[in-house]
């Protein structure tokens, strides 16, 4: 144990330590995904159920066809291409790629603007900061992921938070504190831990009566839920009435990156002010391609859209459930007990802690893919059952 010249102890081993004691440490181990299933280092091999792949696009016959194409250079994509982009948007980082790729989103929800951005964290933490000003208000839902609380922290306005899709109290919330004031309101439309849903239509009549601007990540919504995989709010038709979408490249799409949906407007301030974008080097070309290849089918993957909807069915008989169902632990400890006994049964598993989710709300998170078969998910229930 390393020691202070004083004779105590270092501060950070003291952290660690009490991390440990929580049931709180964490550790990287590292994995090799084939397919639908882990490996981990021990050779050990499970079924994912912890992916965020919701499509099962990472599937090697859609990567190879994406990279004949390539090669080829014929079809959908140029013949030359870099493998890097070692600048921002803004100086030399800005490739035709991108343009390309902003389109093809932009497709999905007719009369807005797309902006890419390297993940979902970078939008998250840097939309509202570049959009409000000093004397605004942002209302947030208290399950709002850690990227999204982050961004209010950076805003330097005032911000505070309404109980889970408690629409009466963000409404008193209204009535007390945002007279005269701008608004935003942030929240998710599929709730990352939970599962669950925003109740959308809904918070929109409140804007009509209200005038507030909306904030929606829809990052575990995207390729989903929707027409052609638009998301939640295409799905609910009032995505025209969101200010901003957020969505992820990295989830039901397979590849990297991040985007913002919105106004002409709104966007060009965007280009302007966010400085998670002015300051981040660019994503590579390649990948910028790959996400396009992905989003110009997304049309195409409605079978596998309904695939997952039949498999989700299989864990949950609520016709609102999503692809992420949450196993309740509570206690750290029970959560990391349940994990391994999972992973000992051939699924792949992880056990979810504070800050994560609030403390005494542990579980293991499961998340499924449409590269599951139902034999694989009728598995999973049997041993669930049994495990009790």
């Amino acid at each position: 144990m390393m020691e202070e010249k004083n004779g105590t102890t270092d501060p950070m081993e003291k952290l660690l330590r009490r991390l440990e004691e929580e049931n709180n440490l964490r550790e990287l181990h590292p994995v090799r995904c084939e397919g639908k299933y882990i490996v981990d280092e021990e050779g050990r091999r499970c079924l994912n159920l912890s992916s965020n792949d919701y499509l099962g696009l990472s599937d090697e016959v859609l990567q190879r066809e994406f990279f004949m194409e390539l090669a080829e250079g014929e079809g959908e994509f140029p013949g030359r291409f870099l493998m890097s982009n070692p600048a921002s948007r803004l100086m030399t980082g800005n490739s035709l790629e991108y343009g390309r790729l902003e389109s093809s989103l932009a497709a999905l929800w007719p009369g807005r603007q797309t902006l890419v951005v390297g993940c979902g964290y970078l939008a998250n933490i840097g939309v509202l900061p570049a959009l409000v000003e000093k004397e605004n208000l942002i209302l947030a839902d208290k399950l709002s992921h850690a990227s999204m609380i982050d961004g209010l922290r950076l805003s330097g306005v005032e911000w505070m938070r309404f109980r889970h899709n408690d629409l009466g109290h963000l409404e008193s919330l209204l009535r007390k504190y945002g007279a005269g004031r701008r608004v935003w309101v942030v929240t998710e439309s599929v709730f990352s831990m939970d599962g669950d849903r925003a109740p959308l239509k809904e918070l929109v009549e409140l804007k009509h009566k209200y005038g507030f601007r909306i904030y929606l990540d829809e990052a575990h919504a995207f390729g989903v839920f929707g027409p052609s995989g638009a998301g939640c709010a295409s799905q609910e038709g009032v995505a025209q009435d969101v200010d901003v979408i957020m969505g992820t490249l990295g989830k039901a799409m397979a590849s990297a990156g991040a985007f913002v949906v919105t106004d002409p407007l709104t966007r060009r301030v965007l280009v302007n002010r966010m400085r998670t974008l002015i300051f981040s080097t660019a994503l590579p070309p390649i990948t910028l391609l790959w996400s396009d290849f992905l989003v110009r089918r997304l049309p195409r993957f409605e079978e596998r859209r309904e695939h997952l909807r039949q498999l989700v069915s299989l864990l949950s008989d609520d016709p609102a459930a999503t692809q992420i169902i949450p196993v309740m632990a509570y206690e750290n400890s029970r959560a990391l007990e349940m994990a391994a006994r999972f992973r000992d049964e051939g699924f792949w598993t992880t056990a979810i802690r504070h800050p994560t989710v609030p403390k005494g709300e542990a579980r293991v998170r499961i998340s499924l893919s449409a590269a599951l078969s139902r034999e694989d998910v009728e598995r999973f229930v049997g041993v669930w059952r049994r495990l009790g």
